[in-house]
């Protein structure tokens, strides 16, 4: 048997998704609960990806199908495809399993040519309508499937309007759209060399065609990139009958929400408008009406989309995103979808349908990426903040954001890789500047709604966006942007805040965001859920503090190191590296005492009740000195200036220690436990500053747990010797103020040969931390950073590497040596604490990979601490059972 190819809607499944893709599923479920949808069938994602495994060639057999089910359609909607009398309109929409708004091609009005244009229009007795029909159609063709750029359209629109002198496209007359009709075939056949094609079924073939070649389009690329879709999954293609909002006064058309998208208050959210087609709405040419009053032009109409609505986010158990369109007065349902969302209202629509019954906790957990968290902790306007607005947009998306105003995609994309924030400032943005919405700071718009595609797209990422400002002229040309009379010339700075709408002169002050109660019960859940601890990396009491705030139940990782660079303290810190004597680097370590004693007091006071994991100091000592580049032009300049001899001899002192301290290879030099063993005095030091910190603290009342981390050990040797010098200080402590610490040591594996001997060191050790962030250098052989600024793309790129190791941990390679290490440290010492403190464990699929490997905690960043414990509840419910 054949393969089959072609579904009509009616012989689809909302289980069919990997082959109808989301879209095609959707129509089919829709389809079959009786809803108005009209008829229409799907090309499958299979033959998308055969298309391209056969170099670009459609599969054999594929037409065979596709004319039957159009005949299909023919017979459903009583009109036939190409006919001069009542003639069919059809609609070629791309349908990924995944909902990329936007990024792949769309062809509307298919099957207009000059002959069935006068049918239309005779049959709706409305020619300015059908001309409006055939014109759009031109122009979608020509852009999407002749590849004609969009402007070269825009140009022939405005020159209409203009000799027409209005506004709007809805202004134009009949005579007007017959002249861009023709128009607008000269321009194709200049383009491309040839007529605009008049045959119904070679344009469905193209169209076709076109919207398989958009899959690989640039943005589609970048959207799945961003998103961690797959790219081998392919599109389908949706082919439907049309409906025809711009129709009349009774015609229109719209996108709605079950839910507010921006807030996820229980209430229907979204715009439409009257005498239009749907890209006017998504694409922000004209500014739409908020659907409530569609209440009020037509309560019938709008009470049955209340109940279409309700009945589908009841099927889908979630909040639905749906295009509608009434022709001449009947509502037809275009399609629903999982709506996008911010974080937060993700969050709350997520709790509030647990509560309604509607999903259980688990539901609830699964239903949020983790990464969305991330846009929770963005920043937003300090209410005390004195500030000039300047304009007032519609509040498309919330969060605040400062920059430097850019008034191309291209421009935003290079100065955001610069390090620079810029806000993009557009008319509307298109699926184009998906890049340069990615690199901003924040959108704004001068036209457009809450449903455009800026606000859709900023809403997903998590950029605050504000759209619709209707104050905000732009003159592209002159590079500048006009506000009540005054211009702002490209590279002023702007601020806008998305949750209001405001656009504002300059840069604002921002305050850090403060977590609803939704969101602490949500986590609270996924605390229920996990087996994983989460715990903090921190240096400081504020950032402890702020990882109690987040949930983190611990700390990792405390790097010392950090808190030698204090300006304070660098000079104690060289005195006590270039100290030729021990006697001389013992009084340098006299001094540093108090104050790391002091660090160490304000870190587990504020993680009372907590484990506080403290690293030893790790890195090379060299880089706590002046660069030895710097020193040579300083000593260059005492000569020039024959400055005081006792100065330059001094300077040159300095740069000899500078240069025998040098390493060629210093992250696999003279570092870790490796300074222990050359200079004990350091390790004393620090353990008896922990030790003393802890034992006020114990004095005061506090509930501590120090736990001391050995870093960069190669076997169980060194740690034993570390180790000594610990037990040793803290007896010593302890006999001094007369109290019982009870404390842990421990080490960090970020040596491959640690890994291998775990069995042995976990005889001797409290627990392990695996450091996976040197772990994966040393193991791939690659420097992290040298590899991520210049070969690692190249690897990316080329799918020699499907992730950056450095971002995602590498489950087969370093992975490996994890679960080799959590295996033999376990089978010599049960009771051994497991966790990871790299980088990766604020990493959704790396938190997994910790579940999955039996560690008992990860440790990360304090503002990532939330992603990783609803990642640690969901590896737990994705792997029950495993």
């Amino acid at each position: 048997m054949d393969k089959k190819y072609v579904y009509l809607f009616q012989e689809g499944k909302a289980s069919m998704r990997d082959l109808l893709g989301g879209k095609g599923a959707n129509l089919a479920e829709m389809t079959q609960i009786g809803l108005p949808v009209p008829p229409g069938f799907t090309i499958t994602t299979e033959a998308c990806n055969e298309y391209y495994s056969n170099g670009e060639i459609f599969p054999e057999g594929i037409w065979e199908q596709v004319w039957p089910a159009l005949a299909e359609v023919e017979a459903a909607s009583g009109k036939l495809f190409g006919d001069k009398k009542n003639p069919l309109l059809v609609s070629v929409r791309s349908g990924a399993k995944f909902s990329m708004p936007g990024m792949m091609d769309t062809v509307l009005n298919l099957g207009l040519n000059d002959d069935t244009v006068e049918a239309l229009a005779a049959n709706t007795q409305n020619e300015r309508f059908a001309w409006d029909c055939y014109r759009r159609f031109i122009q979608m063709f020509g852009d999407v499937v002749l590849e004609v750029e969009h402007y070269n359209f825009e140009q022939i629109l405005e020159s209409a309007k203009e000799k027409q002198g209005v506004r709007y496209d809805s202004e134009l007359s009949a005579e007007s759209l017959k002249w861009m009709v023709i128009e607008y075939k000269k321009k194709i056949e200049r383009k491309t060399g040839k007529p605009f094609p008049m045959d119904p079924r070679a344009q469905l073939m193209e169209a076709v065609l076109a919207v398989f070649r958009s899959w690989n389009n640039d943005r589609a690329n970048v959207y799945r990139k961003i998103n961690g879709i797959p790219h081998e999954i392919g599109t389908a293609v949706n082919v439907q009958s049309m409906v025809f909002g711009n129709m009349g006064s009774d015609s229109g058309t719209g996108v709605a929400f079950t839910r507010n998208p921006s807030t996820g208050e229980s209430a229907l959210y979204g715009e439409y408008l009257m005498n239009a087609q749907g890209e006017d709405v998504v694409a922000g040419i004209r500014t739409p009406n908020p659907i409530a009053t569609l209440a009020k032009e037509n309560q019938e109409i709008y009470q049955q989309f209340v109940d279409f609505s309700k009945r589908l986010e009841g099927h889908y158990r979630d909040m639905q995103d749906i295009e509608f369109t009434i022709e001449r007065g009947k509502l037809y349902m275009l399609q629903t979808r999982n709506g996008k969302r911010t974080a937060s209202a993700a969050i709350r629509v997520a709790v509030e349908l647990f509560h309604e019954g509607v999903i259980t906790k688990e539901e609830a957990i699964m239903r949020i990426e983790p990464d969305q968290l991330e846009h929770l902790l963005h920043r937003r306007m300090d209410t005390d903040a004195k500030l000039q607005v300047l304009a007032k947009g519609l509040p498309a998306s919330p969060g605040a954001a400062s920059g430097r105003i850019v008034l191309s995609a291209e421009e935003a994309e290079r100065l955001g890789n610069l390090g620079e924030k810029v806000i993009l400032v557009r008319t509307e943005t298109t699926p184009d500047d998906i890049r340069g919405i990615l690199a901003a700071q924040g959108i704004l718009t001068s036209r457009g709604g809450m449903t455009s595609h800026a606000a859709v797209v900023s809403r997903h990422m998590g950029k605050p966006a504000v759209c619709g400002c209707d104050a905000l002229k732009i003159d592209y040309t002159q590079g500048l942007v006009v506000i009540d009379g005054v211009e702002y010339p490209h590279g002023t700075i702007m601020s806008i805040d998305g949750a209001t709408g405001r656009v504002i002169k300059g840069e604002v002050s921002m305050v850090d965001p403060e977590l609803s109660e939704g969101f602490k019960e949500f986590l609270g859940w996924a605390d229920e859920i996990s087996r994983l601890r989460v715990m903090a990396n921190a240096d400081s009491p504020t950032e402890a503090s702020n990882a109690r705030d987040f949930g983190a139940v611990g700390i990792g990782l405390t790097r010392t190191e950090h808190m030698f660079m204090d300006p304070e303290r660098i000079p104690i810190v060289q005195d006590m590296i270039l100290a030729q004597t021990l006697e001389d680097r013992e009084d340098a370590l006299a001094k540093l005492l108090p104050m790391q004693e002091e660090d160490f007091y304000g870190i587990l006071k504020a993680m009372q009740g907590f484990p506080v994991t403290i690293r030893l100091l790790d890195p090379p000592l060299h880089e706590f000195l002046p660069h030895s580049e710097e020193l040579v032009v300083d000593i260059t300049k005492l000569r020039m200036s024959k400055a005081d001899p006792g100065s330059l001899h001094d300077k040159e002192s300095l740069l000899r220690n500078v240069r025998a301290l040098s390493e060629l290879n210093p992250m696999l030099g003279h570092r870790g436990c490796r300074l222990g063993v050359s200079f004990p005095e350091i390790t004393v030091m620090q353990a008896r500053a922990i030790f003393q910190a802890s034992a006020r603290l114990l004095k005061e009342g506090y509930d501590i747990h120090p736990e001391v981390m050995i870093p960069l050990i190669m076997g169980k040797e060194e740690f034993i010797m570390m180790r000594k010098l610990v037990d040793d200080t803290a007896a010593e402590v302890m006999s001094e103020q007369n109290v019982h610490i009870h404390y842990k040591v421990g080490t960090m594996i970020e040596v491959p040969r640690a890994a291998l001997l775990a069995d042995e060191i976990g005889k001797v050790a409290d627990f392990f931390s695996f450091g996976t962030n040197d772990l994966t250098q040393m193991t791939m052989g690659l420097s992290r950073d040298d590899a991520q600024g210049k070969f690692l793309p190249i690897y990316l790129d080329k799918k020699l590497m499907k992730t950056d190791p450095f971002v995602v941990l590498d489950r087969d390679g370093v992975g490996k040596l994890i679960g080799i290490g959590v295996n033999l440290g376990r089978s010599t010492n049960p009771k051994l604490g497991l966790g990871i403190c790299g980088e990766h464990g604020g990493e959704p699929n790396s938190v997994e990979f910790c579940h999955i490997v039996g560690l008992d905690y990860v440790s990360c960043s304090p503002f990532r601490v939330p992603i990783a414990r609803l990642a640690a509840a969901q590896a737990a419910i994705k792997n029950q059972g495993k």
